[in-house]
């Protein structure tokens, strides 16, 4: 406890001091290092309010004393001084330890206890302050675990993956001007025979030629790009597969899909957890009728979710086969163009396939155009992203003709042909019950549409899927 006066010697003698508390206080706000210095200060002041007359003594004369108070001054001003050092080391000691650096307090930080000892001059232990600290807490050095590697189908030697925005051309020569035999998308993966002025001479899927190399990576940066950019799909390994609505043999049938078709699976792995949320959002009480639940539920490993265009639907695993792919070059076959016969007639199916129409084949061409560009639902931009009916729209609309907005609506807008008497320039719609999808045949029993996110527009079996109808326009 700091004093408020200070004691002479002598018994009877009481010097009293009640300015230097008084003083000490209104400065303590402005002490910093020079703390010691203001201490001292304020002692010496109080030595001359002393000598001046602030003595208060019991009976005696104070020129009879005048050697006396000196002596007790001094171990009283040694002993305010000594007290004033220790509160300045404890209040240093306090400020260091709880001072914390503005980004740990965010980071999250641990409390402790830190014991300041006071010891006195004579020897007796003083009083121990126990000061609050706020300490960072430095977590432990986490080992960052290795990317896990994707098992993947690809068959090539020599891995090359484009780098496009949106599509590069593959050529029967290497040359801008030779003749394009097929189109490959970004990230499409293929097999890189050799590179020479420039070009790449290239297989992928059921397309060969030739691609500007400057669009390619190949070797490790093309390996390690394949680990990122593959993805799941399921190839149908029956010769036409049911697609139900949930991952149950007695739920409803959604859709049929074709051997050699591949998928993107986009859930691979199936929890009763999420699957009552699906059902929740997703399906209609009628589809749970006759379905054991419990049943489906303890079946759901041998199940996968894949995206069929905008649709998603169930598949069993043991009619697909489940392989990281890279996506392939798409061919472009010849299609609109007579055949160079001297013969008149001729099959009328074969007329029919060639395509006859000379419109027909300058729409499958402007159509072949914006291969690979970006699918976006509600779009109907060619160029920025658009759906399937928009897709369709702009194509026809391009040559004259004006379709509704809508799939549904474009079925009803043209007229039936049955199967087997199409022809390019037809419009090809699917749905389950209704129709949700429409693409545009180009012959060689291929279509062309806004598939969805994952493939943008791109070419594809006209029988991937069962169509629902087939409408003419042309």
């Amino acid at each position: 406890m700091r004093p408020s006066a200070l004691q002479a010697v002598d018994g009877e003698m009481r010097i009293l001091c009640v300015c230097c508390r008084q003083d000490h206080e209104n400065m303590e706000d402005n002490m910093d290092k020079n703390k010691l210095h203001v201490v001292i200060g304020m002692a010496v002041a109080s030595l001359g309010v002393i000598c001046l007359g602030h003595v208060v003594s019991a009976g005696n004369d104070w020129s009879t004393q005048t050697e006396k108070p000196l002596a007790g001054l001094a171990v009283s001003f040694d002993k305010y001084c000594e007290d004033a050092l220790q509160d300045m080391e404890l209040e240093e000691a306090s400020e260091a330890l709880t001072k914390v650096p503005e980004q740990d307090k965010a980071e999250g930080v641990t409390q402790t206890n830190a014991v300041v000892q006071q010891t006195g001059t004579s020897g007796q232990s003083a009083q121990s302050t126990t000061v609050q600290a706020t300490v960072t807490a430095t977590p432990a050095p986490t080992a960052t675990p290795a990317p896990k590697k994707i098992k993947l189908n690809l068959v090539y030697d020599r891995l090359g993956v484009v780098q496009v925005k949106n599509y590069v051309n593959v050529r029967k020569r290497p040359s801008e001007n030779a003749k394009i035999v097929g189109k490959m998308t970004n990230n499409s993966g293929c097999h890189v025979y050799k590179i020479k002025k420039g070009w790449a001479k290239i297989v992928s899927g059921g397309v060969r030629g030739f691609v500007k190399a400057s669009y390619l990576i190949t070797d490790e940066k093309a390996e390690a790009k394949a680990q990122k950019v593959a993805t799941l799909r399921a190839t149908v390994t029956t010769e036409t597969l049911n697609v139900r609505y949930l991952p149950s043999t007695k739920a409803n049938v959604f859709d049929q899909i074709s051997a050699d078709e591949d998928y993107k699976i986009t859930r691979e792995t199936l929890t009763k957890g999420w699957l009552d949320e699906y059902i929740r959002k997703n399906v209609k009480k009628s589809q749970l009728k006759g379905i054991d639940k419990e049943k489906m539920y303890a079946d759901l490993n041998n199940w996968v979710m894949i995206a069929i265009d905008d649709d998603r639907a169930f598949v069993s695993k043991d009619f697909i086969k489940m392989t990281y792919n890279l996506n392939r070059a798409v061919s472009i076959k010849e299609v609109g163009q007579r055949k160079k016969s001297g013969k008149k007639g001729g099959s009328r199916s074969q007329d029919r396939d060639s395509g006859s129409s000379s419109g027909a084949s300058s729409l499958i061409s402007y159509a072949m155009q914006f291969l690979g560009n970006r699918y976006v639902y509600g779009g109907t931009s060619l160029t920025s992203g658009t759906d399937c009916s928009g897709f369709t729209m702009r194509v026809f609309q391009r040559f004259g003709h004006s379709l509704p907005r809508t799939s549904g609506a474009q079925a009803s807008a043209t007229r039936s042909v049955s199967q087997g008497s199409e022809r390019p320039g037809d419009l090809f719609f699917y749905g389950s019950g209704h129709v949700s999808h429409v693409a545009i045949y180009i012959g060689n029993g291929q279509i062309i549409h806004a598939s969805n996110p994952s493939d943008g527009i791109k070419i594809s079996s006209a029988y991937y899927r069962k169509p629902i109808k087939i409408g003419r326009v042309l």
